[in-house]
């Protein structure tokens, strides 16, 4: 996994709880998970924004021009 060994991601775990606390980590966690989330959903699917233009329905009563 990116060359680490399982010492070297203990010791990167634990400078991580030091800084942020153990109270943080699962915020950090569900963050970080929405981030990666909504970056797939970024690159692999449509666009969900449609910006086409909606042809409105005229009236009975209104005359076009």
């Amino acid at each position: 996994m990116f060359g680490f060994g399982v010492t070297e991601l203990i010791l990167i775990l634990l400078i991580v709880l030091v800084i942020f606390g153990a109270g943080k980590l699962p915020e950090i966690g569900a963050g970080l998970g929405k981030g990666i989330k909504n970056f797939k959903r970024a690159t692999s699917g449509a666009d969900e924004i449609d910006v086409t233009p909606e042809k409105k329905e005229l009236d009975e009563g209104e005359e076009t021009r």
